[in-house]
């Protein structure tokens, strides 16, 4: 995967943009930035970053207007980010995680079964050691 990681707002630009398939910089400017006070060019360098990043391609469409496309799956990205976020910030250590995961409330019926399982397959895979 990507060495590069992304920030909450590019994350979020990535999401957008996955949703909405190829899109042109002045249509994310107008249904991802405007509602965000995020001017068309500072979407623009937000996109051309994930370029960079090879998280986002473009092709030049009709007209000469680039189109702009995920090259990742989202949760792949996501994936990514949490992964970032557990090395930098809990510098490696899900403790900090599970523990707040613990406090919450409106953990659902559904997120509950897929932590279950999540812990069963890591239950697996340290028994095959």
């Amino acid at each position: 995967m990507r060495s590069k990681t992304v920030g909450d707002q590019e994350l979020a630009l990535l999401q957008h943009i996955a949703e909405h398939d190829a899109a042109s910089v002045g249509e994310v400017a107008a249904t991802f930035g405007e509602p965000r006070g995020l001017a068309r060019s500072t979407v623009l360098t937000m996109m051309e970053r994930l370029r960079a990043k090879s998280y986002l391609k473009r092709k030049q469409g009709d007209g000469g207007v680039y189109r702009y496309s995920a090259t990742a799956r989202q949760d792949d990205v996501v994936r990514n980010a949490v992964g970032s976020f557990v090395e930098k910030t809990l510098q490696g250590s899900v403790s900090p995680f599970v523990a707040w995961m613990s406090e919450r409330k409106d953990v659902s019926a559904d997120e509950l079964a897929e932590l279950e399982a999540l812990v069963a397959n890591l239950q697996s895979k340290r028994k095959e050691r």
